[in-house]
């Protein structure tokens, strides 16, 4: 049995995690911030589109390389994986974020790495706990298949 992901299944992968992501995210930023729940949650949501947008394309890319290699997912590589990942948002949205709140670049990146702290251990655990329920879900697969 192949258990490579499949685009669709990249996708459906993505939406959970941001829609836990802007449940989590848009209100607790809307009371730290001081701002309106509406526009902390529609920069959310961009900042969500632009995340499904790097999640496809960043673990399709990780994934072939982690192929490639014969790499295991050990917690190291799980650390690096995250921190990657969230790096490569980072520069992505820092633009977004000053445009959105008119605030300065520096002020945008200090917003980012705030939402990065929030986001590393998030998306480790996310990630960790996606790859334990897919090995049940392929393992149940496997042992309900007819012989």
């Amino acid at each position: 049995m192949d258990t490579r992901k499949t685009l669709t299944e990249r996708v459906l992968f993505a939406l959970a995690f941001e829609l836990l992501a802007v449940a989590l995210c848009a209100p607790l930023l809307a009371w730290l911030m001081g701002k309106p729940l509406d526009h902390m949650g529609a920069l959310t949501l961009m900042m969500s589109l632009l995340a499904m947008a790097w999640n496809v394309v960043f673990n399709g890319v990780f994934e072939h390389a982690e192929r490639r290699l014969g790499l295991r997912r050990t917690v190291a590589l799980r650390v690096v994986h995250a921190s990657l990942f969230e790096g490569g948002l980072v520069a992505l949205a820092v633009p977004l974020v000053a445009w959105w709140l008119g605030v300065s670049w520096w002020e945008a990146l200090l917003f980012d790495i705030g939402i990065l702290l929030f986001f590393l251990p998030y998306t480790m655990a996310f990630n960790w706990g996606y790859d334990v329920l897919r090995a049940r879900w392929i393992a149940h697969r496997v042992a309900a298949r007819p012989c």
